[in-house]
């Protein structure tokens, strides 16, 4: 994992818009997010977080067949951010594409890298979830500014023994909910004009009360489905990491599975919602501290813009 060094609190935020510290710990339980450098990018994250796993997993560069970054805030609409961070790496050999599937991406990134190595087309992947939420976050509006922050998450895929690795993916999408979070501008439906600046559509609008329910919703079934699949039960789980998005979501979650918070990787307090680079973070840190052991059984969950949604049962090697 990677998160840049600047840190913008909730007493910051209190002099940018009319919020206080207070309000939002109460209402999303953030305390602070990083916020990249005028100088970074998604790639300049991904590349540290990249690098990192690299060298956990003994895999150099050379050896990886494709890159898979999961990103809505890409460097630019192409080259995909997959092939600058390619490069960057020196991994001459690897396939490299970008994934836009919101918060859910670095889950949809994993399904798709275990399927292609899993029928044989390739032996290592690198997943990466990298966002740079505060280029598209309106600080102006007091209602999401307090919610984004910047950071990257990495992970090579590659063949396990047969008792471990990934047991079931489940995802899903319902497009119905496309308005509810999105970015207006900036596609072809929409291209940046003085007007549209004006308007301040080039950044990031949320509909929250409506992608929470979606959210409690589509997290518990998913995750039901994917340990029904994965053939365990929900006290089989030993570790629960989920998208940071909202600690009420978070707490909902752990009140249907009947799970301690001891159980659930949670750092939402420190970094905000980083979207697809959220999941993959949480897990990064919770392997650093020793909290994954050899056998383990986790469960990744996580919602997001589309509206999309996504887990999976991963046995620890």
């Amino acid at each position: 994992m990677y998160v840049p060094e600047r840190v913008l609190t909730n007493r910051d935020l209190e002099r940018m818009v009319e919020t206080s510290d207070e309000w939002i710990v109460t209402r999303t339980g953030i305390r602070e997010r990083r916020i990249a450098a005028p100088d970074q990018a998604s790639s300049d994250l991904a590349l540290e977080a990249s690098r990192r796993a690299l060298e956990r997993a003994g895999i150099s560069a050379e050896e990886l067949d494709l890159i898979l970054v999961a990103t809505i805030t890409p460097d630019m609409m192409f080259p995909a951010t997959a092939c600058i961070l390619q490069d960057k790496l020196g991994a001459k050999r690897a396939a490299a594409f970008d994934l836009s599937a919101a918060c859910s991406g670095f889950i949809y990134g994993l399904a798709a890298a275990t399927s292609f190595i899993a029928n044989g087309m390739y032996r290592y992947a690198l997943v990466v979830g990298a966002e740079c939420l505060s280029r598209i976050t309106d600080y102006e509006d007091r209602n999401t500014c307090i919610l984004f922050g910047d950071g990257a998450g990495a992970a090579v895929i590659g063949p396990v023994r047969e008792d471990a690795g990934f047991r079931s993916f489940v995802l899903g999408a319902d497009g119905s909910g496309g308005d509810l979070l999105k970015l207006p501008a900036g596609g072809s439906r929409m291209p940046v004009t003085e007007e549209v600046l004006a308007a301040r559509l080039q950044y990031l609008k949320m509909a929250g009360r409506d992608v929470f329910k979606f959210a409690v919703r589509a997290m518990g079934s998913s995750a039901d489905e994917a340990l029904e699949k994965a053939g365990l039960t929900r006290e089989d789980v030993d570790l629960l990491v989920p998208h940071q998005a909202n600690m009420r979501i978070i707490q909902a979650a752990l009140e249907r599975f009947g799970l301690p918070p001891e159980k659930c990787a949670i750092n939402l307090d420190r970094y905000g919602n980083v979207s697809a680079a959220s999941i993959p973070i949480a897990l990064a840190e919770a392997v650093e501290s020793g909290r994954v052991e050899s056998g383990d059984r986790l469960l990744l969950v996580g919602f997001g813009g589309g509206l999309t949604y996504g887990a999976c049962v991963h046995i620890w090697p």
